[in-house]
């Protein structure tokens, strides 16, 4: 099992581009069995989750072929395609419920496991079946699977309203995949407004889908009967961004992360700003700089859906916060078990005490390298940090849940100038 090993105590100075963000990469790969053509993705990163979806959507007879370029991808689910996502495939990615909407709206059937994933808190699929029934399919859980079919004589999901109890990204991103071959308009309220939505939309588009509003809480689905192929680069990863960021914040030094998009980041850089860093976007991407962690204040802030601060970077913000001057409290409303990278940022030396789903946080001076356990996704990437800013070595195990994520972050935290290297 790999490790990563920081020496810390570098300021990060240089460039590096952003890769294409996996929460929109998950479902594009999945759009592609919406149609019998080509699809031609870029900028595709090249993640475990990545290969998991392409390894999925492979066992159901998808043709998948890496381009000489980097990040491109092509797919094609010419018939014969096998409606299954077996378990052994869909145990360790959540995302994998997102081949349900697609296989339903192009075949008329499908069998999926229910899904796995990071043990951060419950994420119920209970609000993809009751949309997609909304639509006119049966669908029954049995065996651990989410059995779903058209009723005899009905050819084509039906168009609908549909109505989320909370917003869902994931459902959301099904419902606008399934609604394009419906039969009729179909409208999604309480929708995500995440830009990985807007961009699966605009990806749709291009196949020839009708759908408006998409970036807002109320999206407008006209299905048409067939889709074709098309080429699509995948938007850059905002959290990624989010976490160099962090990074740049917390050991000082000036970037420039190329593709990166302020727009999609606006919260997050708000309260970087106000902590008293530079961020400017610049045609490249953005450009950060920072005095280091003794330069900043502390900032509290709350997690809450798009547009507010995301709950994929509350750890690393919670890391800057660590090694910032003054007190702050993060407050975490999304999951309710986000919290465990606290304890092994305590052994690093922070001074964290949790309360339910808010975290006390008080400034130090320094932190002291140690070995830590990643947790999940962002609780790695906020080990990395406080390792990049702790005195002497600290080593980061478990850093499979990292590399479901980051694209090469340590090659990347190298051309910055980081001492961090990773151990087999």
């Amino acid at each position: 099992m790999d490790q990563l090993r920081i020496c810390g105590g570098r300021r990060l100075s240089g460039e590096v581009t952003v890769s294409g963000a996996k929460n929109a990469a998950l479902p594009e790969l999945c759009a592609a069995l919406l149609t019998k053509q080509p699809v031609m993705l870029r900028n595709v990163p090249r993640l475990r989750d990545v290969a998991t979806m392409r390894k999925l959507l492979e066992n159901m007879g998808v043709h998948s072929q890496v381009h000489g370029e980097r990040g491109g991808l092509t797919l094609h689910a010419a018939d014969p395609i096998d409606p299954v996502a077996p378990y052994d495939l869909v145990k360790t990615m959540r995302a994998s419920v997102l081949v349900l909407g697609p296989l339903l709206a192009r075949f008329g059937r499908a069998k999926v496991s229910l899904p796995g994933g990071c043990a951060i808190g419950s994420r119920p699929v209970d609000q993809h079946i009751k949309g997609l029934q909304a639509m006119g399919a049966e669908i029954v859980v049995e065996h651990g699977y989410m059995v779903a079919r058209l009723p005899t004589g009905q050819t084509r999901l039906r168009g609908a309203r549909i109505t989320t109890d909370m917003i869902t990204v994931t459902g959301t991103e099904n419902f606008l995949m399934a609604a394009t071959l419906a039969e009729g308009e179909t409208v999604l309220e309480n929708a995500a407004q995440e830009p990985e939505v807007t961009d699966l939309a605009d990806m749709l588009i291009k196949m020839g889908a009708r759908i408006e509003g998409h970036g807002s809480s109320r999206i407008r689905i006209q299905g048409v009967e067939r889709l074709d192929g098309c080429e699509h680069s995948v938007v850059a990863d905002r959290i990624e961004a989010g976490t160099f960021l962090c990074a740049v914040a917390a050991t000082g030094g000036a970037a420039l992360l190329r593709l990166a998009r302020g727009d999609h980041l606006d919260a997050v850089i708000d309260k970087l700003r106000d902590a008293g860093v530079t961020v400017e976007q610049v045609p490249e991407g953005l450009r950060v700089a920072s005095p280091g962690a003794a330069g900043l204040k502390a900032q509290t802030f709350r997690t809450t859906e798009y547009p507010g601060f995301p709950t994929d970077m509350q750890a690393q913000f919670m890391a800057l916060n660590c090694v910032a001057p003054g007190a702050s409290s993060v407050t975490e409303t999304i999951f309710e078990n986000r919290f465990m990278h606290v304890q092994e940022l305590q052994r690093l030396g922070a001074k964290i005490h949790v309360d339910g789903r808010v975290a006390l946080v008080e400034g130090v001076v320094r932190l002291s390298g140690a070995t830590v356990m990643a947790t999940d996704l962002r609780a790695s990437a906020s080990l990395v940090i406080a390792g990049l800013v702790a005195e002497g070595a600290t080593v980061v195990d478990r850093i499979y849940h990292l590399d479901r994520g980051y694209d090469q972050m340590e090659v990347k935290l190298r051309a910055l100038g980081a001492d961090i290297e990773r151990l087999s």
